[in-house]
């Protein structure tokens, strides 16, 4: 069986695509999400097909005790009190998976739960229309970071399998840490701004001031990825910043969804650290700084 621990947008996607494969899945989440689906089914409303899927929905933590494969898809605030909360319940050898915003998650859960996580970047734009309705506008791919060397690895390979078979690319790769940087870097870029403005990336790429705040929150990301010895593989990732609006022109980050339901938003676990750990290490990062300082502002509203 495969968990999906705190399943909004993310976690109901990934879900729904496995359980629509035919793979026993539950759906750990919030009561009002969780009731609908008891009653009616999750609705998937995907880029191609609108479907309604049967699948196990529940609020007890204590359901991973029965997983092979925890996805832990809660927000970055939370994820040292999840640790603590499902790992008496883990059963040995099961694979756990963070499909999660920020570069520090795995960490927390060793530190909060005393058991390995693994480390996924996840390129997705989903919402919760309504409780028990999902909406997917893009993409929708993982890529696991698991050393060859790793006690994981067999099962992390195995789940990629599993993955693409329900139609989720899915790879395994040795190291994870240029991947996951560069999703914290496509985040510092998009996340506040559409939060901010409330509006999508394909709006943000049009305007000539969104495009220059972009660009500047980019390069500071960038500038703290080297100081840590993070190996880019590109110089700039300016132009993937664009490439990545021009191909989810809809997407409204998950700040401005957290920010419309009076939500704490993951703010801190991406402007937030670049800022802190460019403080540490004498990187400027001005514009990082007033965009996490602006989200603080809103949600204090």
């Amino acid at each position: 069986m495969i968990a999906i621990v705190g399943a909004g947008a993310v976690g109901s996607y990934f879900g729904g695509m496995l359980a629509r494969a035919g793979h026993p899945v539950t759906l750990i989440g919030r009561a009002s999400h969780v009731d609908a689906i008891e009653r009616g089914g999750l609705r998937l409303q995907s880029v191609s097909w609108d479907e309604t899927i049967p699948v196990r929905a529940t609020v007890d933590l204590a359901a991973v005790r029965e997983a092979g494969v925890v996805l832990v898809c809660v927000k970055t605030v939370d994820t040292a009190r999840v640790a603590q909360a499902i790992a008496p319940h883990l059963a040995a050898g099961t694979l756990v998976v963070s499909l999660q915003n920020g570069v520090e998650n795995a960490n927390v859960m060793k530190d909060a739960g005393g058991f390995e996580a693994v480390s996924a970047v996840v390129y997705v734009a989903v919402e919760v229309v309504a409780p028990g309705h999902v909406r997917h506008t893009g993409r929708g791919d993982l890529l696991l970071g698991v050393a060859p060397e790793s006690k994981a690895r067999a099962a992390a390979e195995a789940f990629a399998s599993t993955c693409a078979a329900a139609g989720i690319p899915c790879r395994v790769v040795d190291d994870l840490a240029p991947d996951l940087w560069i999703k914290l870097v496509m985040n510092c870029a998009f996340n506040a701004i559409s939060a901010l403005g409330d509006v999508q990336y394909g709006a943000i790429a049009g305007d000539d001031g969104a495009r220059e705040t972009v660009t500047r929150a980019v390069e500071e990301a960038q500038a703290v990825a080297r100081a840590l010895g993070v190996r880019l593989p590109e110089s700039d990732l300016v132009p993937a910043a664009w490439k990545l609006a021009a191909a989810m022109p809809q997407a409204t980050s998950s700040t401005a969804q957290d920010l419309a339901r009076g939500r704490p938003t993951e703010i801190d676990a991406l402007n937030g650290y670049v800022a802190r750990r460019g403080r540490e290490l004498g990187v400027p990062t001005p514009v990082n700084q007033a965009l996490c300082a602006l989200v603080h502002l809103k949600e204090r509203r």
